[in-house]
């Protein structure tokens, strides 16, 4: 249900009073941003298998609990869960759309090794479909090549396998909530590295 108290039609007739009452309602709408944002996870169950053993659901599962278990902060694990949510929209350009997903929440280069992770990715299998596995190497040079290698190359190329000890979303819950629930564009996101 809409709230026509913000009567106008073009934003640039939208008066200071509609825009404040807009933002007011909004609030309980950006208060469910966590839940949504777990909502995306939950639906990769049914997209397309990320490697035939597994789905997307348990392979971002999969990706958030190694790097849980390997000591990562809650930034890390929480862009590890949601790396692949873009897949849902688009899977070929899916490392933009998670980055843009968790951009606004997160510091700068977890931001960059969510963007990035695809090609850095590549290392592991674009050989194999006849294109360049060195691609990330143009990246050499940015700060943050080497946590995203270790993204890639401990956690999300390693999450394929039905058999291991993957926690539940439940397990993960409490992290999301705490990274999407900061205030959108704050001071996280002029930070190079996560804080927490």
């Amino acid at each position: 249900m809409f709230d026509r108290a913000s009567s106008y039609t073009r934003m640039d007739h939208g008066t200071h009073e509609q825009y404040a009452h807009a933002i007011q309602a909004n609030k309980a709408f950006y208060a469910q941003h966590p839940d949504r944002v777990i909502g995306l996870v939950k639906q990769l169950e049914y997209s397309f298998p990320a490697g035939g053993q597994v789905d997307r659901m348990e392979h971002s599962l999969q990706t958030a609990t190694r790097a849980l278990k390997a000591g990562e902060c809650d930034e890390f694990v929480v862009a590890a869960l949601i790396h692949d949510v873009g897949d849902l929209i688009s899977p070929h350009n899916h490392a933009d759309i998670g980055a843009d997903v968790i951009r606004p929440y997160t510091s700068r280069h977890i931001f960059w090794m969510v963007k990035h992770h695809a090609i850095f990715q590549g290392y592991y299998f674009w050989d194999k479909i006849g294109k360049n596995k060195d691609e990330r190497e143009r990246y050499r040079d940015h700060p943050a090549f080497d946590m995203t290698e270790r993204f890639t190359g401990q956690y999300d190329q390693m999450a394929f396998d039905p058999d291991y000890d993957t926690f539940p979303i439940e397990r993960f819950e409490p992290m999301v909530r705490k990274i999407f629930t900061r205030t959108p564009w704050g001071e996280h996101t002029s930070q190079d590295w996560p804080t927490t």
